[in-house]
């Protein structure tokens, strides 16, 4: 894909092609969705969703950069979800601030399981001290996507 310039990026990003992804080992993939399933039958949807925002809280610990500046906080938060796997960065769309991805970290069980994307929206929320709020692309080739609140307080849509 090539990318408008800017500075210091890339021009290009590449990205696994489904059939390339498929082989790279996937030993998290069945235990995950297990364990996944298991919790949202013993918890429910409301409980499993705190405990996935709660993993998320804990990710965060110990990653908290004291910068001021709110774009140095999303962009060390990016590096943080980058380094467990993801491959997003900080775009401006508009007036907004999204983080974007080019693949999903998780794409083996957010079809079965959507909320592992509250988990990360979490984790980012509390690096960036900013609220961000998910907007994930699960279709067949699931992509994480975080629109950022605007400094008047965005609302959930």
């Amino acid at each position: 894909m090539r990318r408008a310039s800017g500075g210091g990026k890339p021009a290009y990003v590449y990205e696994l092609t489904p059939d390339a992804e498929d082989l790279f080992p996937k030993a998290y993939e069945p235990v995950l969705l297990r364990l996944l399933d298991v919790i949202s039958e013993r918890l429910g949807p409301e409980d499993s969703e705190a405990l996935l925002r709660a993993t998320g809280s804990s990710l965060a610990e110990g990653h908290i950069a004291p910068l001021e500046d709110t774009y140095a906080r999303l962009e060390a938060a990016v590096n943080v979800f980058n380094e467990l796997g993801g491959l997003a960065e900080l775009e401006e769309s508009g007036e907004a601030l999204v983080i974007r991805g080019h693949s999903c970290p998780l794409a083996a069980v957010t079809p079965d399981h959507p909320n592992v994307c509250r988990m990360a929206e979490t984790l980012i929320t509390e690096l960036a001290g900013v609220p961000v709020y998910e907007r994930c692309d699960r279709g067949e080739r699931p992509r994480c996507c975080f629109e950022v609140a605007s400094s008047g307080g965005a609302e959930q849509k």
